[in-house]
């Protein structure tokens, strides 16, 4: 019988949190992949989505992912002092005009709502010729790995996210 991976349980309650609420009217999921690399033996899930209500040019990510080195322990059940588990990130993606004044309000207010725990990272994006308008790619990382203790919290880590959507949203609109 198949023994599920805790890749497997966590991608279950993540993937049921967000879809719960895509049926609630709070948010539309605009893209899903799950991905098996075989060549390195590691799963990937991403999925991404929009505040049903909110600004078309916000969307956020959020992608489990379990290595090789994580799966194989698991699997073949192997003591080591590591323990297994997965590695979850947030990223979103936004519009901005200006990104000296921008970026720096967006920093802040994530740190607001996520209360500085996780790395954060902006990356900037434009075609040439600027335009005015670029993107903004804000990425979360947690520095740590998961496991089925922290399935509680993915939760609170959705409504996070759903607060992180509203306030750009807002940020946009001024």
């Amino acid at each position: 019988m198949f023994d599920p991976t805790i890749f497997d349980n966590i991608k279950v309650i993540l993937e049921g949190r967000i879809y719960d609420l895509d049926l609630e009217g709070k948010i539309i999921i605009v893209q899903r992949n799950d991905w098996v690399d075989l060549a390195r033996m590691s799963r990937k899930y991403r999925i991404q989505f929009r505040l049903l209500a909110g600004n078309q040019e916000e969307t956020a990510e959020v992608t489990l992912s379990a290595g090789t080195e994580d799966l194989t322990m698991e699997i073949l059940e192997i003591e080591n002092e590591n323990k297994p588990g997965c590695e979850i990130s947030i990223r979103f993606y936004t519009v901005i005009e200006n990104p000296d004044q921008q970026c720096k309000h967006i920093e802040e207010k994530i740190n607001q709502i996520w209360n500085y725990r996780p790395i954060l990272t902006q990356t900037i994006h434009y075609i040439y010729p600027n335009t005015g308008k670029m993107n903004n790619e804000i990425l979360l990382q947690f520095g740590r790995k998961i496991d089925e203790d922290n399935i509680e919290d993915i939760p609170e880590l959705i409504e996070y996210t759903l607060k992180t959507l509203e306030a750009l949203s807002l940020l946009n609109k001024k």
